[in-house]
């Protein structure tokens, strides 16, 4: 693999060790990063930590993590000392449990890994694992500390290989039912769960991320290019929601059936024509010459 490995320890099963190497499974590099500037100069800014006592700049190797005790009283934590704390877990995935893939909540992922066999040596061990995990459709739990911090991972056969997703804590995840708590009851008409599902599946498709458009990009390419160009740059107006009252009518142009609305409101207008035939009007009188 081209990329630059990440980190480099072992998977651990019972007493199964399989050396290992993890490459970041995506990337932001490829991204329009705009700068921090000074509007006044012009002049690209640069962050500092500074010290809230001495504002004083303090240097990146003096800058060091700390737990506050109480009245701006902090144990400084040394990074050698947070690895020593969980002996061993700062180079092996260690793995506590297997789960069915299909029973894992998505809610906890957060950034995807591959992992590659470090060695020809280990070669066979990666494969073992991997083929155990893809035939019994199971993922693994483990545990590691990566980049300062013991984390959760979650390990699935993918490809050739493995991916190792880190996972959130439970204390990090919101509860759905509290953010969801406030969204009020509606009762939904047929015909309009009917074309809403019909909407669904004229618009049915396989997953394929490369036809995922940056749209942001794209945008912030074209302003930068505008405003080098001297345009001026015009806001665009959000679309407006759709109203209760106009949810059916916008279902209906949404799955394809305007020309059938229409041809009903027409249809409509006719029985009423005939029912109730139009007076005849009177010739306009000429004026007097």
């Amino acid at each position: 693999m081209a990329a630059r490995a990440i980190w480099k320890g072992a998977i651990k099963i019972a007493e199964i060790v399989c050396p290992v190497s993890m490459y970041a499974a995506a990337s932001q590099s490829e991204r329009i990063s705009p700068h921090m500037v000074n509007r006044s100069t012009g002049n690209r800014l640069k962050r500092l930590y500074v010290d809230e006592k001495t504002d004083k700049p303090v240097e990146y190797e003096d800058q060091v993590k700390g737990y506050e005790t109480g009245d701006g009283q902090y144990v400084v934590l040394e990074p050698e000392e947070i690895a020593a704390a969980v002996p061993n877990s700062d180079k092996a995935l260690t793995v506590d449990q297997f789960i069915a893939c299909n029973k894992i909540e998505p809610t906890y992922f957060d950034k995807p890994y591959y992992l590659l066999p470090t060695t020809d040596i280990g070669n066979e061990t990666f494969v073992l694992i991997r083929e155990a995990l893809r035939e019994r459709k199971a993922a693994a739990i483990a545990h590691a500390v990566l980049f300062r911090r013991l984390r959760p991972v979650l390990i699935r056969a993918h490809h050739d290989g493995l991916i190792a997703t880190t996972l959130n804590f439970d204390y990090e995840v919101r509860s759905a039912s509290d953010a969801f708590k406030g969204i009020k009851k509606s009762k939904i008409e047929p015909e309009m769960l009917d074309l809403a599902k019909h909407i669904l599946k004229t618009k049915a498709g396989e997953f394929d991320p490369s036809k995922f458009d940056d749209r942001y990009e794209e945008a912030l390419a074209d302003l930068v290019q505008a405003k080098i160009n001297g345009k001026k740059i015009v806001p665009l107006r959000p679309p407006k929601p759709t109203k209760k009252n106009d949810l059916l009518e916008a279902l209906r142009l949404s799955a394809g059936a305007k020309g059938e609305s229409a041809s009903r409101r027409s249809a409509s207008k006719s029985k009423t024509n005939k029912a109730a035939p139009a007076k005849k009007t009177a010739p306009a009188q000429r004026k007097a010459g």
